[in-house]
């Protein structure tokens, strides 16, 4: 009977979570103080490990698929991978849990836009938890929306981003988040990033999905896919590898 009270709890608790996230404004999660402090990167260049899985090496797109499966359909020339407008995010095959990620990306040398609207795209960690790409390079927008950011929940420590037309890359270090067999939330994910060879999230805690109206939540789950978004600008990706890892 416990058991049973815990378990109807928890989902009332989520749909009341839902309900209220319905009912605010994108802009009541943005945060835009305090400002990270803009550095300058060092040189950064990572070559996989012997056990990493390359989920792109800069040839093709096997390893990827569309977001309701079929064919990833976006561009691939001159060894990188590139958004293609209205094409939809793409996803990895292979499902994972905790891991180290190694991916590279670059904005338009041409800038177009600002705010969030400039270079914009993500890597969705477990399909639910993302890491923003923006151009941020004298671009400025949200705090907990900038380069660097798990998506209006984690603001960067620094602004390392490169300027526009650059490869930059990120170094990740997840921990997936454990649940109960009702359901409830046992462990919270938590990450550590590095941004250009720069700690910008040091094992920070995430508070759940990432949401782009309302307040994060969590939602049991167990492995899932790597995301890349379309946000209809064209972000190029390079040198994707992981290194799954087994904790428990």
């Amino acid at each position: 009977m416990r058991t049973i009270l815990i378990t109807a709890c928890t989902m009332l608790s989520l749909s009341a979570l839902a309900q209220n996230n319905q009912q605010m404004k994108p802009e009541e999660t943005e945060v835009w103080e305090p400002v990270p402090k803009v550095i300058t990167p060092g040189m950064a260049t990572v070559t996989a490990p012997s056990d990493a899985v390359i989920l792109f090496d800069g040839k093709n797109l096997d390893q990827w698929e569309g977001e309701k499966g079929g064919p990833a359909k976006w561009d691939v020339k001159n060894g990188a991978m590139t958004v293609v407008k209205n094409a939809g995010v793409i996803k990895t095959k292979q499902q994972f849990e905790d891991f180290q990620l190694h991916i590279e990306w670059r904005t338009p040398a041409e800038v177009k836009g600002e705010s969030q609207g400039r270079g914009n795209s993500g890597v969705f960690l477990q399909e639910y938890y993302e890491l923003q790409v923006l151009d941020n390079y004298n671009n400025r927008t949200y705090s907990n929306g900038q380069a660097g950011s798990f998506y209006k929940q984690k603001i960067p420590l620094v602004n390392a981003c490169k300027k526009p037309g650059e490869w930059q890359s990120y170094d990740v270090i997840w921990t997936a988040p454990r649940f109960n067999d009702d359901g409830s939330l046992k462990t919270p994910a938590r990450a550590t990033v590095l941004q250009n060879g720069v700690l910008v999230q040091n094992n920070v805690e995430l508070t759940g999905q990432t949401q782009y109206i309302g307040k994060p939540f969590y939602e049991k789950h167990g492995a899932k896919s790597i995301v890349l978004q379309d946000h209809g600008n064209p972000v190029s990706f390079k040198n994707i590898w992981i290194r799954p890892l087994n904790q428990d």
